[in-house]
């Protein structure tokens, strides 16, 4: 399931993009200070080409590039 971003509170999105640019193999020896690196994200999510996951079975959101998600799921958002 797809979350807009705009439905979350301003901390929990931060977290989450933070949690998300600090994951462990992101950075791959990326030295971009961690505000850059989430200003990138938010982007990101801003013109679409991001998304947020979330699975109902785990409780858990992540992000992932729009192209890496099911087509179906897209539509969902759009509908």
């Amino acid at each position: 399931m797809l979350i807009p971003a705009h439905l979350l509170q301003a901390d929990t999105l931060t977290a989450l993009i933070e949690d998300f640019v600090t994951r462990d193999g992101t950075d791959n020896g990326d030295e971009t200070p961690l505000e850059t690196r989430v200003q990138r994200v938010r982007r990101a999510l801003d013109k679409g080409e991001a998304v947020i996951v979330f699975d109902p079975d785990s409780q858990q959101c992540q992000l992932a590039m729009k192209r890496d998600v099911p087509r179906e799921w897209l539509e969902a958002l759009n509908d």
